[in-house]
C-alpha cells in the first residue's frame, strides 16, 4: 500500500488516506524483516528503502505553511499521499518524527553490504537524522516539545510523564549534530510523578494506553538496562512494560466498567479506532462511545469504550508470551470471522451495536457489534516488529549496533544489559 515513488505509507487502508511519517517509519523497518522471512528479497527491500530515504532526503523544508515536508530537520505528522507535502493544517511532530527516524536508522545498521546502494541508505539516512535540530524544539528546556505550526508557532505543551516519547528523548540524546544536554532526560524522568502506582496487581509506572509500553520498545532492547529513574526502583523498562500487560489482561478479568467481552483472552485497550463520538445507553446506563482515541485501562477518564484492539495485546509479546498468545489464539478463533483480514486484525466493539447510526469509521456486525474496517500503519508496524523482537530479536539485535541509540542510551545514563 505504500507509494512505490516515494515510500509514503498510508495512515490507513483501503479507506483513501494521507501518508503518515510513523506509519514510514514502521514500514521502513518491516521490509528487512520481510527479507528476514522470505517474503520479498533483499534488492526489493533495498529499493524500497532507498526510495524512501531519497524522498525525506529532498523532500523540502522551510517555514512555509504549505507545499514543505517539514522544518527544521522535523517532519509534518501527516504529508500528502500525492504531493509528499504537509497534509492539510497537521503540526510538525517530534514524536511521530522520531518513528520515522528509527525506521530509517534500523535500516542504515541493517543494510551493511558494499553494494553501492546499500552504502547510499546508510549515508543518506545518517544526513536525514542528523539534520533533525533537536535543540530548536527545546521550547522550554530542558524539556521537548511536542511540536509546531507554521501558523502559530510551537505547541504549549513539552513531552512529560512516561509515555511512548522516550524514543523522542533517546534519538535527541544521540543526535551527532543537535544532541540535547543529558539534563533532558533526567527533567524526563522528574516528571513521572503520579505514573509510578499499583493497581490490578502490578506495581509499575503506569500509562493508560498500552502503546505507549510498547512503541520505543520495538527497536530498542531494554532487557537489564537502567537509567537512574529505574534503578531506584529495582527494575527495568522492560519488566515494567510485562507488569503493565499483565495489569491489561487484569483489568480486562475484572472489567470494570461492565463492556461486553472482555476477559482473560479478550483484552488489550489502546490508541486506535471507534465507532464514533456519541453517548447512548448500554448495561442500563448512558455510555459516551468515541472514534479514534488514545484509549487506555481506567474507564471513561482514559477513554475505555469497550473498544478492544488486539494489536495492543499483540505488541506485548516479548514481555508475556504466556498470556499474550492464547489471547490473540482466542480472538482469531472466536471472533476471526469478523475482526480478521488479509492484513491481520481489526479493532471491535463488542458493546456498540446500533447498526441505526453513521458511524466515523467501520460497520456494525449483526449479532457480534462494531468491527472496524481499515488497517492502521501505526498499529501493524508495531505488532509486526515485536512478533520479530520476540521470535528471534531482529529488530534489537540490529539496533544494538546502531551509534545514535547506544550514544542515547548512555548519555540518559542507561547502564547493564547488551549496554555493558
Amino acid at each position: 500500500t505504500t507509494d512505490p515513488a516515494t515510500g509514503l505509507a498510508p495512515d490507513r487502508w483501503p479507506t483513501p488516506s494521507f501518508a503518515s511519517i510513523a506509519a514510514t517509519g514502521f514500514a521502513l523497518t518491516a521490509y528487512p524483516l520481510g527479507v528476514a522471512r522470505g517474503w520479498i528479497s533483499r534488492e526489493q527491500a533495498r529499493t524500497r528503502v532507498l526510495a524512501t530515504l531519497r524522498f525525506f532526503h529532498a523532500a523540502p523544508q522551510g517555514p512555509e505553511p504549505a507545499g514543505k515536508a517539514g522544518h527544521k530537520g522535523f517532519f509534518y505528522h501527516f504529508l500528502d499521499m500525492r504531493t509528499g507535502a504537509r497534509f492539510d493544517r497537521c503540526e510538525l511532530s517530534t514524536v511521530d518524527t522520531a518513528l520515522l527516524l528509527a525506521g530509517m536508522l534500523y535500516c542504515c545498521s541493517w543494510f551493511d553490504g558494499s553494494d553501492t546502494q546499500e552504502a547510499e541508505i546508510r549515508r543518506v539516512a545518517e544526513i536525514i537524522c542528523a539534520r533533525v535540530d533537536w535543540r530548536w524544539a527545546q521550547v522550554r528546556p530542558p524539556s521537548i516539545g511536542h511540536g509546531w505550526h507554521p501558523e502559530s508557532g510551537f505547541i504549549e505543551a513539552d513531552w512529560k510523564g512516561y509515555n511512548e516519547a522516550m524514543l523522542v528523548y533517546l534519538l535527541a540524546l544521540g543526535s551527532p549534530s543537535y544532541a540535547v544536554e543529558p539534563d533532558a532526560w533526567a527533567a524526563w524522568t522528574s516528571t513521572y510523578g503520579r505514573s509510578w502506582g499499583s493497581e490490578y496487581g502490578q506495581t509499575y509506572l503506569r500509562f493508560p494506553p498500552l502503546f505507549g509500553h510498547q512503541f520505543t520498545h520495538c527497536w530498542v532492547d531494554f532487557r537489564g538496562l537502567q537509567d537512574g529513574y529505574m534503578r531506584s526502583r529495582g527494575l527495568d523498562y522492560f519488566e515494567n512494560s510485562r507488569r503493565a500487560t499483565y495489569a491489561q489482561q487484569a483489568y480486562a478479568i475484572a472489567n470494570p466498567e461492565g463492556w461486553a467481552g472482555y476477559g482473560r483472552d479478550i483484552w488489550g485497550v489502546t490508541a486506535c479506532d471507534g465507532p464514533l463520538d456519541i453517548e447512548r445507553e448500554f448495561g442500563g446506563k448512558p455510555r459516551r462511545f468515541i472514534s479514534y482515541a488514545g484509549r487506555g485501562m481506567g474507564g471513561a477518564l482514559a477513554h475505555d469504550d469497550g473498544t478492544i484492539a488486539p494489536y495492543g495485546a499483540g505488541s506485548s509479546l516479548p514481555f508475556a508470551p504466556e498470556i499474550v498468545v492464547p489471547a490473540l489464539a482466542a480472538m482469531r478463533a472466536r471472533h476471526g470471522a469478523h475482526i480478521h483480514g488479509r492484513y491481520g486484525f481489526f479493532a471491535f466493539n463488542q458493546s456498540f451495536t446500533f447498526a441505526e447510526l453513521k458511524l466515523t469509521h467501520g460497520r456494525v456486525v449483526p449479532g457480534f457489534g462494531w468491527v472496524d474496517t481499515d488497517w492502521l500503519g501505526i498499529e501493524q508496524g508495531p505488532l509486526l516488529a515485536m512478533l520479530a523482537n520476540h521470535r528471534d530479536e531482529a529488530v534489537w539485535k540490529t539496533m544494538r549496533a546502531n551509534a545514535t541509540l547506544a550514544r542515547g542510551l548512555k548519555r540518559a545514563g542507561f547502564s547493564g544489559g547488551w549496554l555493558g
